[in-house]
């Protein structure tokens, strides 16, 4: 009789190299019921060892565990299911397997009485699909360290951002739960910026010795570690060994001394009594973190902020959520280590800016102190109205070769200088310098101004000085209570303008060749002068433009200068900035003298424009000086509130001087409902008032401002700006 189709087909399962086993009914718990030769020799075990266990087991081996109620609700309903499960291999290895149960129906009524199940060993593929997700989930880390690294170098670029330290800090929460930038310059302080307006030295200095429980500095010996520790344990029990209190200490002082550039933990449970930054550092972070997270780390890890010669801060980071016993240091997982790499990597460029930063600073200090050096203050000179200006070519760090100087060489002469040395270097301003010196010194020995010139062309043919320079030299004579005349000779400098009752007058004689080409005698001119005239002394910078002639800016400024209406020397110069310097290409210096006139100036209104402006030097000198200019145009303005104006001006200027760094520019404005002062300085930070601590430093001169005056500030470019709009005092 030949075999059934049943046989055969239960005698191919039997022989098939693929596991096949038969189980019961769902609601029997799936018993194993058969398994051919296959099965037993993947499972390495033999099938009476199986026999009846259940196959309900299936569902705590899944790959994914919220399949398993996917996996019952299929078999509940007679449908076939396919499910990924971990299986145990030959050799006690652990491998995936791909199970597929297929119902087996009663003849009759139809019920799934069986389950024939299909094992296929797909170990390799899970395993490659893991390596894939593994490759995958690093390539995306990678990408999100890469973009907040990026970020984090784009944030470092703009030098006069003001929280560039704090902004990284925030972008680092995306890898670590919280962190923190702490400079060092005459010891440990919280930072959030990079400071360039007041650049630190740098120097680091150890901080004074704590005790544990007292937040005050004190000097001389100390109790024995010992002694203050005790028996001391960390949270979960974990004795700390003085020994190794010690090397935490000493670790974190290594890093700011620069012996050491390997990231060391900062336990913040443990007292600290020690003679370094880690006691102080240790109760900052216990009370800024409380404040900023509400809770504090057993420990924080503590990264060197290195520049090129020295370590310049500490970048403090906690790392995540720590257990009780649990001490967060790097060694263990690879997370962790792309975190280091991250953090490494941040703070090396951080550093790398503050360094920058501070080399910018300083070279912009050295060149404002020469270039400040060699410009004068100005002089109040009895009897005249003097206004100067002087703007460096931004372009050219802020150096360059125009100067002006005015000298009060007797009660009856006034010498004025304007001259320009060719280049915007600090060769051309040291070149200037020497002029500078030069010329004055010759001007008070001899009162004649060719003579003076003469005398400069030949010391500057002795001295080799290598740069040509152009200049005028004049003298303005009195006789009495008048000024009587202006004395004046050129060397190969624009010629000065005598402004008088909208008549321009060129002072144009005196001529001759660059200072040290001058092989002629060289010559003087003279005019006279009246109440009312107006000298304009100025540099090409003024007039110069690339896309036209000289002389076509000459032009335009004697059209100019017969348009001005202003009475006052500030007024006139202000006239000039605003129709030709609103774009200067080079250095601009000006200077302008008016010789008052009493009678006509009571007589006629002034139609001046209702603003001036004035660049200050950043020294104590600039506040007497903006208040006396702020006085003159009150006065020439017929503005009342003069004396609160001035008082508003110097708190605002004096804030420039001790707080920025620069020239500090002053604006005045009558913008018909009261005045409004502008100081502008290059120090980024908003100006703070006091906020009534009796220990606080500085702010006061805010609180004066803040009851005579509407006051804010922005940013500008190169710093900030602080404005103030006089408030009615009669109200």
């Amino acid at each position: 009789m030949p075999p059934s189709v049943g046989d055969l087909v239960l005698r191919g399962a039997a022989s098939i190299g693929v596991p096949v086993f038969l189980t019961g009914a769902f609601e029997d718990g799936l018993p194993l019921l058969w398994a051919n030769e296959a099965f037993e020799k993947y499972a390495d075990v033999r099938f009476s060892d199986l026999a009846g266990r259940r196959l309900s087991v299936l569902g705590d081996r899944l790959s994914d565990p919220e399949d398993a109620a996917k996996v019952s609700a299929h078999l509940a309903a007679g449908e076939e299911v396919q499910a990924m499960a971990r299986s145990a291999l030959r050799g006690g290895i652990s491998g995936w397997v791909q199970v597929t149960l297929t119902p087996a129906r009663a003849a009759n009524h139809g019920r799934v009485t069986h389950w024939i199940g299909i094992s296929v060993d797909v170990s390799e593929h899970m395993e490659r699909q893991a390596a894939q997700l593994a490759t995958l989930t690093v390539e995306n880390r990678q990408r999100e360290d890469s973009d907040l690294i990026a970020q984090t170098t784009e944030l470092l670029a703009d030098l006069e951002y003001p929280y560039v330290l704090r902004d990284i800090a925030e972008l680092l929460g995306h890898v670590v739960k919280w962190a923190g930038f702490y400079v060092n310059d005459d010891g440990l302080k919280p930072a959030e910026g990079i400071d360039v307006a007041n650049p630190p030295s740098g120097r680091g200095r150890r901080h004074a010795r704590y005790v544990a429980g007292d937040d005050q500095p004190r000097g001389g010996p100390q109790r024995g570690i010992q002694d203050q520790l005790g028996d001391t344990t960390a949270a979960g029990g974990t004795t700390v060994a003085p020994g190794r209190l010690l090397e935490v200490v000493d670790s974190v002082q290594d890093l700011l001394d620069g012996k050491g550039d390997e990231p060391v933990t900062l336990h913040l449970d443990i007292p600290h009594a020690q003679y370094s930054a880690s006691g102080w550092l240790q109760r900052e972070l216990n009370r800024r973190l409380t404040d900023e997270m509400g809770g504090v780390p057993r420990s924080v890890v503590v990264h060197p902020v290195a520049g090129r010669k020295s370590t310049l801060g500490l970048l403090v980071v906690w790392l995540a959520d720590a257990g009780a016993d649990e001490v967060l240091f790097y060694e263990g997982t690879d997370e962790s280590e792309e975190v280091r790499g991250v953090l490494e990597v941040v703070a090396r460029r951080a550093g790398n800016a503050i360094d920058n930063a501070r080399l910018y600073a300083r070279e912009h200090r050295l060149a404002e102190t020469l270039q400040r050096a060699m410009l004068p203050e100005q002089a109040e000179v009895p009897g005249l109205d003097v206004w100067t200006y002087y703007a460096p070519n931004a372009e050219h760090a802020q150096v360059g070769g125009d100067w002006y100087d005015i000298l009060q060489i007797s009660t009856e002469i006034v010498g004025l200088v304007i001259g320009d040395v060719v280049g915007h270097d600090v060769e051309a301003a040291a070149t200037m310098g020497q002029l500078r010196s030069v010329v004055r010194s010759y001007a008070f020995e001899l009162f004649t101004p060719g003579e003076v010139l003469e005398k400069v062309d030949q010391l500057v043919a002795g001295m080799g000085i290598p740069r040509s320079a152009s200049m005028v030299y004049a003298a303005l004579r009195k006789k009495g209570d008048e000024w009587q005349a202006i004395e004046y000779s050129r060397a190969g400098h624009l010629p000065p303008l005598l402004l008088r009752r909208g008549e321009v007058i060129t002072l144009d004689q005196g001529g001759g060749a660059l200072i040290g080409f001058g092989s002629r005698e060289r010559t003087t001119g003279e005019h006279g002068l009246r109440p009312g005239d107006t000298l304009l002394f100025y540099t090409d910078g003024l007039i110069e433009r690339r896309d036209r002639p000289l002389r076509l800016g000459l032009e335009a400024l004697l059209d100019t200068a017969a348009a001005i209406q202003a009475k006052d020397a500030a007024g006139v110069g202000e006239e000039l900035l605003a129709r030709l310097a609103d774009k200067p290409e080079d250095d601009v210096a000006i200077v302008v003298v008016r010789v008052p006139d009493p009678e006509g100036d009571r007589a006629q209104p002034t139609l001046s424009p209702r603003w001036r402006r004035w660049m200050l030097p950043s020294e104590p000198s600039s506040i007497g000086r903006a208040r006396h200019a702020v006085l003159r145009t009150c006065q020439a303005w017929g503005i009342e509130e003069s004396a609160q104006a001035e008082l508003v001006v110097s708190e605002l200027v004096a804030n420039g001087v001790l707080h920025g760094w620069g020239h500090i520019a002053l604006r005045l404005y009558d913008t018909g409902e009261g005045l409004r002062i502008e100081v502008e300085d290059s120090n980024p930070a908003p100006p703070v008032a006091t906020d009534g601590h009796p220990n606080r430093l500085g702010g006061f001169g805010m609180q004066i401002v803040d009851r005579l005056a509407e006051w804010g500030w922005r940013p500008s470019g190169t710093g900030k700006l602080v404005w103030a709009k006089l408030r009615d005092q009669a109200k």
